[in-house]
């Protein structure tokens, strides 16, 4: 079964049975239900959704029955194409709009393709909002317009260009140091919207841009998660063209990891660590992160005289103690980055260009850079779901073996220990349990790991 029914949106493989993959008839029915839930949250005459998509080869489809359907019910659609999560997000608040709809299945391969839906503040849905939808899409409440009352497609392609010119605006974002530091950067765009809106960023501001894989054609050269083991190509991009660094996006362009001078990983965890240092170098305050993000951000915050706090994996979870902790910034450590100042969503193009600034300002070399961060190495593993399978029941036998250490488990299992950490949770998107650990070593990092892959398959008897 390749069709995940959650709070944060239905995502699937194209083709196959209806209910088990996601179909036509499985776009039309969550698209009517995101409607009929968008029209229940205020009684007005007209309402209006911003509609975007990524590169993906089955986005043109997916993208014309999501907006035909919300036309079926009397809902007008702004149709922005081809674009990205963050942009989406931007255009729902600057046209008035009571909601949105991204459609990608972000780092997942080409087959998959996903429905992501945001309320009128261009924000991730809550649970209890996603929950209603998926009550709503099973039920039979569904009604569409007569022919008289039907909505309307308007099309609107500015918004790339609106995109760039708010992260230009952002104060902390030093255009002009940035022009005259004149850095040579290889994009990696996974032929998806980052090919496309990336390069155009860069090119404001006086960089020097070799695009690697920037058509927008939804055939992904590699895998498009941006982990290490996928960006071989790049790494060597950056060493033949002796470019500055090198920067790979996902596919909807809302996580971002760079490669150093010398064709290195500079760490997808340490995207957000290097932003928050340089907007908290300016501004101090506090941050927040998912449980499953590094420990060097609580280290980089407590230097500049913050407080850090963790939530619950998911971006609506990040946001939501974002704003009550009153943070200057946060995201996830997969390389998201998420600043107030801009919008409460993972931007690439704001992190982009605060990293831009940072180097600007530090005038040393991406590997320098990096240096100057604590060292923490992760280990990122999962264990594929069989039919059957207790993962609750797993994981209260994990939490009840490991009582006397410190426990967090407002999301799955998370095991601090003195010198490393592990956390255990079931996927919201995909059929697996995944299994991050952190320790001071790369090799201590995967052994935790292996260890509690060996524990929880005793366990489960798998």
């Amino acid at each position: 079964m390749t069709l995940i029914k959650s709070i944060s949106g239905i995502r699937g493989t194209i083709g196959g049975n209806v209910g088990d993959n996601l179909t036509p008839l499985d776009v039309v029915k969550f698209a009517a239900a995101y409607g009929v839930w968008v029209k229940q949250q205020r009684l007005k005459d007209n309402y209006k959704v911003v509609v975007g998509r990524d590169a993906r080869i089955s986005g043109k489809m997916i993208q014309n029955l999501v907006m035909n359907t919300l036309v079926g019910q009397g809902i007008h659609v702004v149709n922005v194409g081809l674009s990205t999560t963050p942009t989406v997000e931007m255009a729902v608040p600057m046209e008035q709009a009571d909601g949105g709809i991204i459609l990608t299945a972000s780092h997942n391969p080409k087959q998959w393709n996903a429905l992501k839906l945001l309320n009128k503040d261009g924000e991730f849905l809550n649970g209890e909002e996603g929950a209603k939808i998926l009550e709503i899409a099973e039920s039979d409440n569904i009604e569409f317009s007569d022919v008289d009352n039907l909505g309307k497609i308007t099309k609107n392609q500015a918004y790339f260009d609106l995109h760039i010119i708010e992260v230009l605006d952002l104060p902390l974002v030093t255009v002009k140091a940035i022009e005259q530091a004149r850095f040579k950067v290889v994009v990696d765009g996974v032929n998806s919207s980052g090919g496309v809106v990336i390069p155009l960023l860069l090119e404001r501001l006086g960089v020097d841009v070799i695009k690697l894989y920037c058509e927008p054609n939804g055939h992904f050269p590699h895998n498009p998660e941006p982990l290490k083991e996928h960006l071989t190509d790049l790494s060597k991009h950056v060493v033949k063209e002796r470019a500055d660094f090198g920067i790979v996006v996902d596919p909807d362009v809302d996580r971002l990891a760079f490669v150093d001078e010398n064709g290195d990983m500079f760490g997808e965890e340490y995207t957000l660590v290097a932003c928050a240092d340089y907007v908290l170098s300016i501004k101090p305050g506090n941050t927040v992160s998912n449980m499953s993000s590094t420990r060097a951000l609580r280290d980089v915050t407590e230097k500049h005289g913050g407080s850090y706090e963790a939530s619950a994996v998911g971006e609506v979870n990040v946001v939501s103690l974002m704003k009550k902790n009153n943070v200057v910034i946060g995201g996830e450590g997969n390389g998201g980055i998420i600043y107030p100042e801009s919008h409460y969503g993972r931007d690439a193009l704001v992190g982009i260009a605060l990293f831009l600034s940072l180097l600007a300002d530090k005038k040393m070399r991406v590997s320098e850079l990096r240096k100057i961060y604590p060292d923490y190495y992760m280990s990122k593993k999962k264990i594929e779901l069989t039919s059957g399978l207790d993962v609750d029941g797993i994981l209260k036998e994990i939490e009840s073996r490991y009582q006397n250490e410190q426990l967090t488990t407002i999301d799955g299992v998370k095991i601090d220990f003195e010198e490393s950490w592990v956390h255990l949770r079931k996927s919201n998107t995909e059929p697996i349990v995944r299994i991050y650990t952190e320790a001071k070593s790369q090799e201590e990092a995967n052994t935790l790991a292996d260890n509690f892959i060996k524990e929880i398959s005793s366990i489960a008897n798998i």
